[in-house]
């Protein structure tokens, strides 16, 4: 199994270093913005391979979000609004007051046209400088009919959010297709919408906002999500799944364990790999893990990306130890429970700390796996 060999995994995207942040703010010159984000790439790419990462990433430095490739690429989206969400905390329980935090994406509304490949400008200086295997993050066709669909905007031209899925699934998986063979070792589906699944409370939103049936909702996204895990299957590519519950410059939005959904999703999702989020306690216990079939991975995000404070290993191993009592250790890995930064602000931790955790998820992989 090709997915294996990934014991030390991590989700994607790294912290943007000022001269980059600076850059894309100020509006640089389109030459002198990729200059700066080579410079930066090559940097990151050397201390993957430093660190003893089998698998890299460019860090998504030339994304201002974990999905604005898809946004970049596609016309269509009005980028000056947004369906309204809360945020909380993640340093405070579930009492607390919800923050907003600003979208990271905009509102379809008109026909979706693509007029570039999703990953066209990232992917061409990854297979001539990466030193080892690439991983491509993509996000999930699932994201956008959730924060991007808007009652009196976008059902002016989609009829409903599953007419919106249908399309954005085609797009992607028209994408996809190409992308399995272009020399991609390992591609991420990013999905955090599955979270809402896991939470009553968003489950209640779908409903009076979206006007969706939650479970016919997830059937969709399952259908939505296997679309383009299909297209993306070929031999020596591994597929993957992440899941969270939020990741906004250390903020999240939803809680519960995978206990509502673990029997659908780990037996009715095509992928090598499950990323999914552990590292407190709004991810619920290990106990749905039993539902995994026998050929998956589940890569157990243990160390936060949220906080700077680094975990200890002994704990680290601990937990692995209380996941290897419901799954084989073998079916098992290790990786931070999101990326370092879903949006190019980046989460509230130092990029030494960041170096810090990835090296404390190698060393621990390296302790348990060999």
């Amino acid at each position: 199994m090709s997915s294996s060999l990934y014991r030390a995994d991590h989700v994607g995207s790294f912290l943007r270093p000022a001269e980059l942040l600076d850059a894309r703010v100020c509006g640089a010159a389109p030459e002198a913005l990729r200059a700066i984000e080579d410079k930066h790439i090559q940097r990151v790419l050397e201390k993957q391979k430093e660190l003893g990462l089998s698998v890299f990433t460019d860090g998504e430095f030339r994304r201002s979000n974990f999905m604005s490739d898809f946004t970049d690429a596609v016309d269509g989206f009005d980028l000056g609004d947004a369906v309204r969400r809360k945020w909380d905390d993640a340093a405070k329980n579930e009492a607390a007051t919800p923050k907003p935090v600003s979208s990271i994406t905009g509102i379809v509304n008109s026909r979706l046209v693509q007029r570039q490949s999703l990953t066209g400008r990232e992917l061409p200086y990854l297979r001539q400088h990466a030193p080892g295997p690439i991983k491509m993050t993509i996000p999930s066709a699932t994201q956008f009919p959730a924060i991007s669909f808007k009652y009196g905007v976008t059902d002016a031209v989609y009829r409903d959010p599953y007419a919106l899925l249908e399309d954005i699934t085609a797009i992607m998986t028209a994408d996809l297709a190409t992308l399995a063979g272009s020399g991609v070792s390992y591609l991420q589906i990013d999905a955090p919408r599955y979270s809402y699944f896991l939470d009553p409370k968003w489950c209640k939103w779908m409903q009076e906002e979206l006007r969706v049936d939650a479970d016919s909702m997830l059937t969709a996204s399952l259908r939505a999500d296997n679309a383009c895990f299909a297209a993306a299957r070929q031999p020596g590519v591994t597929l993957a799944i992440h899941l969270c519950r939020g990741n906004n410059r250390s903020h999240w939005y939803a809680e519960g364990g995978y206990d509502a959904i673990a029997e659908r999703l780990f037996h009715e999702l095509a992928v090598d790999r499950f990323l999914l989020e552990y590292d407190d306690e709004r991810s619920g216990s290990f106990e749905p893990l039993r539902f995994v079939p026998k050929n998956k991975i589940v890569v157990l995000g243990l160390v936060s990306s949220k906080r700077a404070a680094l975990e200890s290993k002994q704990d680290l191993l601990r937990r692995i130890d209380e996941a290897a009592k419901v799954i084989p250790l073998e079916q098992l890995a290790l990786s931070p429970q999101c990326g370092f930064a879903s949006t190019m602000e980046g989460n509230a931790l130092t990029e030494a700390d960041q170096w810090a955790k990835l090296q404390l998820v190698v060393e621990t992989a390296r302790e348990v796996w060999g």
